[in-house]
């Protein structure tokens, strides 16, 4: 018996008529607890892992090993494989993701073919952009996104691959040309529990590449060689520090950009700190395995800008005050991002406003602010997204990472806008002020509800009016 089936859907809300609905068991539900509701909206068939006790005569069953991995599979066929029609690039690892990400899909628009993105911060549809919800979208929002790329003529697509979307197998059933691993740190330990569950999550990516891809690696960071264990993809290094296939050296790092020997080319570009260093050798790398000349790649990058909320910076001419946006949100971020700061300062002191976000991993807590308080002459402990959370209650667990040495240069403001204003009238002429942790964002998720907030806007009101 053949049947039409007008759509795939794995929440039993949007199940209409002839429907394949998934049972996917999720991190906060169980589809499994919804089969019923989606038969009595006219579901013609169910994907599932465990067959329920009563069965309905009115659809068909189709029992798999893993519904997630299943639905990423049915979704990509839905849509006609959208993933092996275009060049798809997987960038993944704890810091970097979305510059990397962003600055192929920029590099790629000025060689001049048409490119997709899909990160953190908007999903780009050759030009058009669209607001991301997730860092990956799920499997069926993937692939209708693809699908549609793939309608708008793009070549290339670059997308972010989080460790929970390979995890959660929404990105089963696509086809990679290659994969980017960036670095690996403290990060998402309250959805993987254990470091070893995080980095086998990211592991995934590369052992499920292809032969005929590439994967390419950072390995200044001890990580990268795990990431090639097993893959049959065709393996690529890139480094600072080692030999690899893509090195580079920094000649200069100034507030004006970095100037750089890049395989053996002078390269002169817009962005700052050695952490972007990294994020324009994978993108040199990537391009460059992708079949691009290399001359032209190194021309292109020359022009381009880091992506929104990474390391932003306003400046205060009349007072000589910087003031820094940073979406870093996890310790080894942070503290990359402070180290940087400290190598173009001339004079002046390190005012740092952090916070940490709510349901999300407790450990890193008091790390960030030990971090924040051991390279700055002054920290400011604030309200991050706190989500569910009572704000004082994670400052209190930030609290605990005060070093005894570094108690008389804390302030604890919970009010994320005050304790901005805060950092601008205590700042001094020369001083630099660092706002991190949200970066781009342009909310505030307090209850379960997200107010406008936006971190470079109340900045900018302090700084230069």
């Amino acid at each position: 018996m053949e049947l039409l089936i007008p759509s795939i859907q794995f929440d039993s809300r949007r199940v209409e008529q002839g429907a394949v609905f998934v049972a996917v068991k999720g991190t906060q539900t169980n589809g499994h607890q919804y089969i019923e509701k989606a038969i009595a909206q006219g579901a013609s068939a169910i994907v599932l892992e465990e067959m329920p006790l009563v069965l309905s005569e009115k659809v068909v069953y189709v029992k798999v090993e893993n519904s997630a991995e299943a639905l990423g599979w049915m979704a990509s066929n839905f849509y006609e494989q959208p993933s092996s029609q275009l060049k798809v690039v997987a960038v993944t690892g704890t810091n970097g993701k979305t510059t990397t990400a962003t600055l192929l899909y920029e590099l790629f628009l000025a060689l001049g073919y048409k490119a997709g993105l899909l990160s953190t911060i908007e999903n780009k549809l050759a030009g058009k952009v669209l607001p991301a919800t997730h860092t990956t979208p799920d499997a069926l929002a993937l692939n209708a996104l693809l699908a549609d790329m793939v309608e708008m003529g793009c070549d290339y697509v670059f997308m972010e691959a989080s460790s929970h979307a390979i995890d959660q197998r929404r990105v089963a059933g696509t086809t990679f040309v290659g994969a980017i691993f960036t670095n690996l740190t403290h990060d998402h330990l309250d959805y993987h529990k254990t470091f070893k569950a995080y980095l086998e999550a990211k592991k995934k990516l590369f052992d499920d590449l292809p032969a005929s891809s590439f994967a390419l690696v950072n390995v200044d960071d001890k990580h990268g060689e795990v990431m090639l264990q097993n893959t049959k993809a065709q393996t690529y290094r890139y480094a600072l520090k080692r030999m690899a296939d893509f090195r580079a050296k920094i000649v200069e790092n100034s507030l004006l950009g970095l100037h750089l020997d890049l395989n053996g080319q002078e390269f002169h570009g817009r962005l700052i700190g050695t952490f972007n260093a990294y994020n324009l050798l994978s993108v040199y790398g990537a391009a460059t395995l992708l079949g691009q000349d290399k001359t032209e790649v190194l021309v292109a990058l020359s022009g381009l800008k880091a992506a929104e909320g990474r390391f932003d910076y306003i400046h205060d001419i009349a007072r000589n005050i910087l003031g820094i946006v940073d979406y870093a949100h996890t310790p080894d971020a942070l503290e990359k991002v402070l180290s940087t700061i400290h190598e173009l300062k001339q004079g002046g002191s390190v005012i740092t406003v952090v916070g940490c976000g709510g349901d999300r991993d407790k450990t890193k807590r008091p790390e960030m602010a030990a971090i924040a308080c051991n390279w700055s002459s002054l920290a400011i402990f604030t309200a991050d997204n706190p989500r569910s959370e009572l704000p004082e209650a994670i400052l209190e667990d930030m609290s605990i990472g005060i070093p005894a040495h570094a108690t008389q240069k804390v302030l604890v403001i919970s009010d994320r806008k005050q304790a901005i204003k805060t950092a601008c009238k205590m700042a001094q002429p020369n001083d630099l002020i660092l706002v991190a942790g949200k970066g781009h964002e342009k909310y505030q998720e307090i209850k379960g509800i997200k107010y406008p907030f936006d971190d470079k806007q109340v900045l900018k009101e302090e700084l230069v009016g």
